[in-house]
């Protein structure tokens, strides 16, 4: 049992004698805050709070988070409250425990909505002061390392929460240490009996494992003796939880796994990291193309080493890390090393690199908040973000930028400024135009091509990987929508009120006030943004505005009925039916679809014919004189089955000045077969031009419009 005479004593080795007096002064506060109170192992409630200080006391952190740790309950389990912290530690003190409390009411269900909530509130609490995630990770490992006495479904389920939520954080933040025993702990209480089974493999294979380690170890420490390289090498064990993700990602057996021997070699200078790279290099081959600087090019939670692989005498791989004691205090402890302190030496730089690091991520996280959705859609965001594998690309002026493995040239270009995304046309990779979908690999040099005015293409949300892209296309097209909509539904007011001769122009501010309170809505743009989403049909909102005129205006439409204007240039806001395919020069009717806006069926459409019953959902609609837009439309097209004939096909339609936008094909009787088109035409003339090109060719049996 950890007591808070062992805590002393492990403050005493890096802290002043008056900071140890101020954590040994919040020990007698909590103690007695928490009089009485047991945990459910039996034990005083107090010694969890200790058990919480002595992790980060590990991690060497600063006074402050430790007295935090000890009263991080305080506030949600005693009557004190934050005034009381912040009169007997200070303001920032009782801020730190503030923030954890908050963080302590969170409890995640089985529901999405409210688990994603509840991790919006996480790192809102994160952001506000750093410390907050470390004080709740530290409390969440030492819940895990005492789970043995919760009822298996709660350990699962808390389990779960663990490996899917904290240690992930833990790894964004670079707490790798405290990652891997959140991991191995929550792999233990979620898959119990795999965690047993990998453990005991382990146990078996480790007898001549160790010999060879060690030897392996020798000749290392050796050969960087006789280049004169002051070191550490420490043979490193796999984690469990790691040897399990990596059999079950790359379908692995136990033994291909587990035969890889791991080592760190911790120097004194980064000049020693590289003359010890060759030392090592010279001593075993390596292998080509596993080489990783991430000294040069640290990793996005601020992580640096050098990293190789070497043939061994052995006949198996050596995995090599070479890295400082100032890098090596980072990968362990990642943003703690920030507050880390030990007298006389300060922070270091690389604490400087993980709390930059973490510092770009919360602000990457707050830009994202404000830009969801909603919770889920924030929490799905996050979750890409948790798992990242890098990829360095350079800019053209030579600048690195890392993305996650996976990205496209869409999401490099909302990664150098979102300006330049919603503004993006083309890339050019290499100097050699590519796809904007085209994935990013390491290396490569990407720029970006804008255009004043362009907007970003619904269609950039099937392939971008990064949540920035995402939640900034997602934002910026709704934005586009909302002014599409507003537009439209200014054109269908105006459409009514023009049976009366009248127009939004005329309608007196009063008027619109009544119906905006009636509605409880803010604006009138609003109002307009909800007729052309479909959401209020513009009759009835023209009769509600003029309920006097209502007689008149019912049989002005029976005698008008003035069609609205199709012109094919509407956006978002005006679909057509996929079922019909609609085109200028078909007759045309328009159904207002809630959600959606107008949707543009043929006036012959099986659907829009069904569905005509609901008077007010329908709207008489035209095409525009003056449309250059183009449409889809599809064909059937039944051929002999012949060498070459579906490039024939498309050669026609090509040479026809049409685009082909799918094609589908289904095999028929007879040494015939079915290929469905669906091309983009300017209007029936077009049409007519296409089909007629086709039917010119000797292989086509049958043509139709479908």
């Amino acid at each position: 049992m950890f007591l808070i005479s062992d805590l002393c004593a492990m403050l005493n080795t890096y802290l002043e004698e008056d900071k140890v007096s101020k954590v040994y002064h919040a020990y007698l506060f909590g103690a007695e805050a928490h009089e009485g109170q047991t945990r459910m192992t039996g034990e005083p409630y107090i010694y969890h709070p200790i058990a919480v200080a002595k992790i980060l006391a590990e991690m060497r952190m600063d006074e402050k988070t430790l007295i935090a740790a000890i009263l991080h309950d305080v506030i949600e389990d005693t009557p004190t409250h934050k005034e009381q912290i912040a009169q007997e530690f200070g303001e920032e003190v009782a801020e730190i425990v503030d923030g954890v409390t908050k963080l302590d009411h969170i409890k995640f269900d089985n529901k999405q909505e409210a688990k994603a909530e509840s991790f919006r509130k996480m790192i809102l609490a994160m952001v506000k002061d750093i410390r907050v995630i470390l004080i709740k990770l530290a409390d969440r490992l030492h819940n895990m390392r005492t789970l043995g006495i919760m009822r298996p479904e709660k350990a699962r389920r808390i389990a779960s929460e663990t490996l899917e939520v904290y240690a992930p954080i833990a790894n964004r933040l670079g707490m790798n240490a405290l990652r891997h025993e959140l991991e191995d702990l929550g792999f233990k209480a979620y898959n119990p009996m795999r965690y047993r089974v990998i453990k005991e493999c382990i146990h078996k294979a480790r007898g001549n494992r160790n010999e060879i380690v060690q030897k392996i170890q020798d000749a290392i420490e050796a050969r960087l003796e006789h280049e004169n390289i002051h070191c550490r090498v420490l043979g490193r064990e796999k984690h469990l939880y790691s040897i399990y993700r990596k059999m079950q990602t790359k379908n692995l057996p136990f033994s291909e796994v587990y035969d890889v021997y791991a080592f760190r070699i911790i120097v004194d200078s980064v000049d020693s990291c590289y003359r010890a790279l060759g030392a090592v290099h010279a001593l075993y081959k390596p292998i080509p193309g596993k080489f990783k600087d991430y000294i040069a090019i640290p990793k996005v939670n601020g992580y640096q080493s050098l990293h190789t692989i070497l043939f061994s005498p052995f006949g198996v791989p050596i995995e090599v890390q070479l890295r400082t004691e100032d890098m090596h205090r980072v990968a362990e402890n990642g943003i703690a090393a920030h507050w880390s302190y030990k007298e006389g030496e300060g922070n270091g730089n690389g604490g400087a690199i993980a709390q930059s690091r973490a510092r770009e991520w919360l602000k990457s996280l707050l830009d994202l908040q404000q830009n969801a959705g909603d919770s889920i859609e924030f929490l799905e965001s996050v979750k890409v973000d948790l798992f990242p594998d890098e990829v360095y690309v350079f800019t053209p002026k030579g600048e690195i930028m890392e993305l996650p493995r996976g990205a496209t040239a869409v999401d490099f270009a909302y990664a150098v400024h979102t300006d330049v995304g919603n503004s993006c046309v083309a890339a050019k990779i290499n100097q050699q135009h590519t796809p904007l979908s085209t994935q990013l690999k390491n290396g490569q040099t990407i720029e970006i091509i804008t255009a004043p005015g362009a907007t970003p293409n619904p269609s950039w949300l099937n392939f971008v990987f990064t949540a920035k892209a995402r939640s900034n296309i997602r934002n910026m097209l709704k934005n586009l929508q909302q002014d599409e909509s507003i537009a439209l539904g200014t054109r269908l007011l105006n459409k009514c009120l023009s049976n009366i001769n009248m127009s939004v122009a005329d309608l007196s501010q009063s008027r619109i006030q009544r119906v905006l309170e009636d509605y409880e809505l803010e604006s009138f743009d609003e109002l307009l943004d909800q007729i052309g989403m479909g959401n209020r049909i513009p009759q009835l909102v023209v009769r509600h505005l003029l309920p006097e005129q209502a007689d008149e205006l019912d049989k002005a439409q029976k005698e008008k009925g003035l069609a609205l204007d199709i012109r094919g240039t509407e956006g978002m806001v005006v679909h057509y039916g996929r079922c019909c395919h609609p085109i200028p020069g078909d007759k045309i009717v328009g159904y207002i679809s809630s959600g959606r806006g107008i949707v543009i069926h043929k006036k012959s459409c099986k659907n829009a014919r069904d569905a005509r019953k609901q008077v007010q959902k329908w709207i008489d609609v035209e095409w525009s004189d003056d449309i250059s837009t183009e449409f889809s439309v599809a064909l059937r097209v039944v051929v002999e089955h012949r060498k070459g004939v579906l490039a024939t096909i498309a050669s026609a339609i090509a040479d026809s000045e049409a685009n082909i936008e799918h094609v589908d094909t289904v095999d028929r009787e007879d040494q015939l077969y079915s290929l469905d088109f669906v091309i983009a035409v300017r209007n029936r003339t077009h049409l007519a031009d296409v089909m007629r090109n086709l039917r010119m060719l000797e292989m086509v049996v049958t043509l139709m419009r479908v």
